[in-house]
């Protein structure tokens, strides 16, 4: 099974990278598939790729089932 979370840009970095934070984690993935993805933007990633940007308000409600189901340590920061 795989598995793409939600992930919240914190940084934008040369070459089409980025850093997102993953409930505290902070990972360094590729934004050559998405355009136009800017820091505080929220981001499907999958296998260290952004796959699309994802509205706030569902990633927020996606971090918080998944911390609630215990996949993940704690729920997205507001």
């Amino acid at each position: 099974m795989c598995l793409a979370i939600p992930a919240r840009v914190v940084e934008i970095a040369a070459d089409d990278q980025a850093i997102v934070d993953l409930g505290g984690v902070r990972k360094n993935i590729s934004l050559a598939l998405v355009e136009d993805v800017q820091v505080g933007d929220y981001v499907i990633v999958h296998v260290g790729y952004a796959l699309t940007r994802l509205d706030p308000e569902e990633a927020e409600k996606t971090l918080t089932l998944m911390a609630e189901a215990g996949l993940t340590e704690q729920a997205a920061a507001s």
